[in-house]
């Protein structure tokens, strides 16, 4: 080559694609079910894997059964890799590096290649950890997501990002990776107590407040329903929460969260921090709850809301059947005097990245991002979900 040939640096970009379909349909697993069928012989998949939470499958024991059937009779060329691969259930199967490597495992052994899938069949932990093993197997094995709880159906299932937990801290280690698809089948909510049912109506009052103040009086209108799990009002409230999500990731302009705001996790820095202080003995839905409660008297306390607008959210969840008071909420560090939820939002700023970004009120369906939250208004917020609680108490 020329000795005076120059070493220019070398630019370009490139951007990818991505569909993001979910579906709504009951018993999927049915013979004669079209549906999965249909996604599998489009995507051209010459073998699947199906994982199934074990929590699920000890509620429905048959399920295991009718998916080996629905799997068999799978037209050509997609073929089973084998049974369904049952999995331990709920948040602490995704604190276990071995669950993890049973999922790699299952893809190895089977020959699951990257034009292959994976179908995830449970709650939004075991979407999380399947969706993980399959995005970092062989660089991404594509996957289909059967959400199997309220929760899943309306908000962490139709996401585009999956997680474990690792070094103490919830979601630590994961990807973005959106599914090949999402298939929400009411008839897997029929298995479910009826405050697990409820669970996911925590995720539709966060969106509600946030995006759509006609859904959030929506949700008043119908609490009674919503809160004995009534089939039609709950379809549609999983339907609009899982729509106002997908708006979001689809027209908000940063589906993969590269920057610092994440308006949809509203209440989620103490929620995050609740599941962990519990020792996950608060499920999200509950500490979401908890959390959409406490930033809406801070964003109250802001001056941003009225007392009266805070007090509607909280009587919802509390119509709902949530329980808005943990005595986590009022644990205390030694060595600072303050609350320790209060380190929440440092955690929370560090995995996000960036600025510290919050997600508080300006109204009933309207948000605004802060930068700053003193703990002094934290300490208040807290004092106030004591109070309701000591004044709701039996005497």
């Amino acid at each position: 080559m020329d000795e005076q040939y120059e070493l220019t640096p070398i630019e370009g970009a490139f951007a990818v694609s991505h569909r993001h379909r979910v579906f709504f349909t009951r018993d999927c697993w049915a013979s004669d079910h079209p549906l999965l069928a249909r996604l599998l012989a489009e995507a051209h998949c010459p073998r699947v894997l199906v994982t199934l939470d074990a929590g699920l499958h000890r509620a429905n024991p048959a399920l295991a059964e009718r998916i080996q059937q629905y799997l068999d009779r799978l037209p050509g060329p997609t073929r089973p890799a084998g049974p369904p691969l049952i999995l331990p259930a709920g948040e602490q199967a995704k604190n276990d590096p071995s669950v993890l490597h049973r999922v790699w495992e299952a893809i190895a052994e089977a020959g699951i290649c990257r034009h292959s899938c994976v179908v995830a069949v449970g709650g939004g932990a075991h979407l999380d950890l399947v969706g993980f093993a399959a995005a970092t197997a062989h660089r991404g094995v594509r996957h289909i997501r059967v959400p199997s709880t309220t929760l899943a159906q309306a908000d962490s299932g139709v996401g585009v990002k999956n997680a474990v937990n690792a070094l103490g801290q919830k979601n630590f280690v994961g990807t973005f990776a959106p599914p090949l698809a999402v298939v929400n089948d009411f008839a897997l909510l029929d298995s479910l107590p009826p405050c697990e049912k409820r669970a996911g109506l925590a995720e539709a009052v966060k969106v509600a407040l946030i995006r759509d103040r006609a859904f959030f009086e929506w949700l008043e209108a119908q609490a009674d329903a919503l809160a004995r799990a009534h089939g039609p009002a709950l379809e549609q409230a999983i339907h609009r929460c899982a729509e106002l999500h997908i708006r979001h990731i689809v027209d908000g302009g940063d589906p993969f969260e590269t920057g610092s705001a994440r308006p949809l996790d509203f209440g989620h820095w103490s929620a995050h921090k609740l599941e962990v202080l519990s020792g996950h003995r608060l499920g999200h839905g509950q500490a979401v709850a908890i959390g959409v409660a406490l930033d809406t008297w801070i964003s109250a306390l802001r001056g941003d809301l009225t007392d009266s607008e805070a007090g509607r959210v909280v009587r919802l969840l509390e119509r709902l059947g949530f329980k808005l008071w943990t005595d986590e909420l009022a644990e205390t560090d030694p060595s600072t005097g303050r609350l320790v939820i209060h380190q929440g939002l440092e955690e929370f700023r560090a995995h996000l990245g960036g600025r510290l970004t919050l997600t508080m009120l300006t109204g009933l369906g309207r948000a605004r991002e802060i930068h700053e939250l003193a703990p002094e208004l934290v300490a208040e917020a807290v004092r106030r979900l004591r109070e309701r609680r000591v004044a709701s108490a039996p005497a």
